[in-house]
């Protein structure tokens, strides 16, 4: 079945916005996508995310970060703390409309929405968060940590962390599809991209002990890509009455990509679905 294409969304920001709007709408989703992918990659991957969304009852609005996709910038070299106000921008927009809002951030997606809900919590209904990179370069030596500053400032595309394809998924089909695609980025991981990461990931944790909004998380123990102690350390930390953490053994990266595909989706679907009827 075709996902007949989006309507263009006016973010606030400089980016390339979308709209995936639901038949019969009961919520929005704002929707942020992880470091090298741009945010069509959630129609046809991802288990048709955005699709099936939409079949829920979920208009879907999300956009390419800086320097993806169709958006403008240096291929993936971006810091963190723009995507972040982006991410602001964005929600104020959404506040213009009547449905609730969930926002949902896969890995670098993940920490973005992370940061924007610990700075400011307000107007959203509840958080999904998919492996996301709360726990940035914890067993890297500290005189490379101490260093990451510099080289983001002298050189910000210096080449740093290769970034794992075959960890995405124990599909290769999923894994043969992202290393195929030629709208994602697929070198090493920018410094002044890493080194923001790094920065924002460590300053978020004196924030968490406020936050209350209905969270779930989902994570494989099995991720080379983002650290899944930083989601357990996360879901320890945070005050929230409403919160879920799904650990899939053996999980990989991209865990709507991975074996047990469908029963992540599940998880996502009807959480929203408990939240919003």
């Amino acid at each position: 079945m075709t996902t007949p294409p989006p309507h263009p969304w006016e973010t606030g920001a400089p980016t390339q916005g979308y709209h995936w709007p639901a038949p019969t709408p009961r919520a929005a989703v704002l929707l942020t996508h992880g470091l090298g992918e741009y945010a069509g990659r959630y129609v046809e991957r991802y288990n048709r995310l955005i699709p099936r969304l939409q079949e829920a009852g979920f208009s879907v609005y999300a956009s390419d970060l800086r320097g993806h996709g169709a958006s403008p910038g240096r291929r993936a070299v971006v810091d963190a703390r723009a995507l972040v106000e982006d991410h602001l921008l964005a929600r104020e927009v959404l506040r213009g409309q009547p449905l609730p809002i969930y926002a949902f951030g896969h890995s670098l997606g993940g920490l973005i929405t992370a940061a924007s809900v610990a700075r400011d919590p307000r107007g959203l209904s509840g958080v999904i968060l998919s492996s996301p990179a709360l726990l940035v370069g914890e067993d890297e030596p500290r005189w490379l940590k101490a260093a990451a500053p510099l080289l983001a400032r002298v050189a910000p595309g210096a080449a740093t962390t290769v970034l794992d394809s075959a960890g995405l998924s124990r599909v290769a089909e999923e894994v043969e599809a992202y290393r195929a695609d030629p709208q994602v980025y697929q070198g090493k991981v920018p410094a002044l991209t890493a080194a923001s990461m790094l920065r924002l990931s460590g300053e978020l944790w004196a924030h968490y002990d406020r936050w209350t909004l209905p969270t779930l998380v989902l994570h494989g123990d099995a991720d080379r890509i983002t650290d899944v102690r930083g989601t357990r350390r996360f879901m320890e930390a945070i005050p929230a009455q409403d919160k879920t953490l799904h650990l899939v053994e053996g999980g990989h990266h991209e865990l709507l990509n991975d074996e047990g595909r469908d029963e992540a989706l599940a998880w996502i679907l009807g959480w929203l679905r408990e939240r919003t009827t």
